[in-house]
């Protein structure tokens, strides 16, 4: 049996030898990311469940330990995990749940906190939370962040952004339906399978199966006629989770529409570009101001991989990440980085410059950052852009999916009227002018004498 240890408040710590004993749950965000995530824990020792548990009881329990003006996304994950213990058939003496925190002036940098006050007020006191942060937010004896597990956390990242994009531009136009979720499945499947085996991680297995999968998606027959292309964006949790978008993306899908769900990467880079950039607008020391190079520069290799088959096997790539720096320029600085900052803007203006101009900003009511980086970014994009036909959607617990579902629709409506005028635009475009008739054959010629 394991020893336990508490720290100097007593709180109970997760420790390397709770690893055979203790299951940890862990919280649902990107379906296909975390499932490679949970197979990498798994390989690291730990005996992990991922939630996918997604019912208004969630939302209720949410609402007893936590309170209701604060962020929806800390609400959603304290509820699914407090559920999860409470109806899921855990031993309470015998479980641990695992956060994510970026860290940074964002309410999501309390979550922790919040998780514990809870599990307090719930009765859950003795239950340790394990905390996987970069920012040095907190740190467990239990859980280290070594080198070799955050390369494996990239690959996982890049193998998934890679999944998510084929699937999303093949799976509208295929002529069997189902052919794209199978092969998604089937990929899924064999990247954990190298999970498991510790492989597929270096430079090298990465360039040789990127162009492997990307080439199977093409080979998927599919019939491609015009449909309206919609981007998402906006916080990181409601942009990507089902539970905190009310399966968004499902349902855009039942509408007839192309999704593009811009990567999980491009935030990880933002993330690792931002400690350099303040300290070149705010002052800091050299090692501050290009310790983003260098792990950038590693990104980098996985980057020019990815976006090199999408394009080779004729899928839209997204842009390079210094590129998308670039989309700021005169709109909005890179020293604005509080919760997804810059990128959520550089993110729409990308997703209308690639065709993808009617855009759902998904936002937690009551998020600063998205406010003023998303929803007070539309004028100004539209400006620039008039195309871009961009929706912001809120969510929060009195929310009711039927009131997001018409204000979406409602921008869809308009996106099929434009896309049915440039359509027709192209078709005239396209048709041949009705070659004349010489007048000798049209019409009798009159001959005076």
């Amino acid at each position: 049996m394991a020893k336990l240890v508490y720290d100097d408040t007593g709180r109970l710590l997760f420790t390397k030898e709770m690893k055979e004993e203790y299951t940890i749950l862990m919280p649902q965000m990107l379906p296909v990311h975390f499932g490679m995530f949970q197979r990498l824990l798994e390989l690291e020792g730990y005996k992990v469940d991922m939630l996918t548990s997604n019912h208004r009881g969630i939302i209720d329990e949410g609402l007893k330990y936590v309170h209701n003006d604060t962020c929806y996304p800390a609400l959603l994950v304290i509820g699914q995990l407090i559920d999860a213990i409470k109806h899921g058939g855990y031993d309470p003496h015998k479980v641990a749940l695992f956060i994510t925190q970026t860290g940074g002036g964002c309410r999501a940098s309390n979550y922790i906190h919040l998780l514990r006050k809870a599990l307090v007020k719930a009765g859950y006191g003795q239950v340790p939370v394990v905390s996987l942060n970069f920012s040095g937010l907190e740190k467990d004896s239990g859980f280290p962040m070594t080198l070799p597990l955050m390369r494996k956390l990239l690959a996982c990242i890049y193998y998934g952004d890679l999944l998510v994009a084929l699937k999303a531009q093949t799976e509208p136009y295929e002529t069997h339906k189902g052919d794209a979720a199978a092969l998604q499945e089937k990929w899924l499947d064999t990247i954990c399978g190298w999970v498991m085996e510790d492989k597929g991680w270096s430079g090298r297995e990465i360039k040789a199966a990127m162009p492997k999968i990307a080439a199977e998606f093409a080979a998927i027959p599919v019939h491609r006629v015009p449909k309206v292309k919609v981007g998402v964006v906006g916080e990181i949790y409601v942009k990507y989770s089902p539970l905190g978008n009310n399966d968004l993306e499902k349902f855009l899908a039942s509408q007839d529409c192309e999704v593009n769900l811009p990567g999980l990467m491009g935030f990880v880079q933002y993330c690792a570009y931002n400690p350099s950039e303040t300290a070149r607008l705010y002052g800091g020391t050299f090692l501050e101001k290009h310790v983003s190079s260098v792990i950038l520069d590693y990104i980098e290799g996985m980057e020019k991989v990815m976006i090199r088959v999408l394009k080779d096997n004729g899928f839209h790539a997204p842009l390079p990440f210094q590129e998308l720096v670039k989309l700021t320029d005169g709109v909005i600085s890179t020293g604005n980085k509080m919760g997804e900052g810059w990128l959520l803007t550089a993110e729409m203006i990308e997703l209308v410059r690639a065709g993808y101009e009617n855009i759902v900003c998904a936002q937690p009511f009551g998020c600063l950052p998205n406010h003023i980086c998303g929803k007070g970014m539309i004028n100004k994009i539209r400006e620039l852009y008039p195309q871009a036909n961009i929706t912001p959607i809120d969510y929060d617990p009195s929310a009711t999916r039927v009131n997001q579902e018409n204000r979406i629709k409602l921008m869809l409506a308009v996106a099929r009227e434009r896309l049915a005028e440039k359509t027709a635009d192209q078709s005239a475009r396209e048709t041949p002018a009705p070659a004349e008739t010489p007048q000798s054959a049209a019409e009798p010629q009159t001959v005076s004498v």
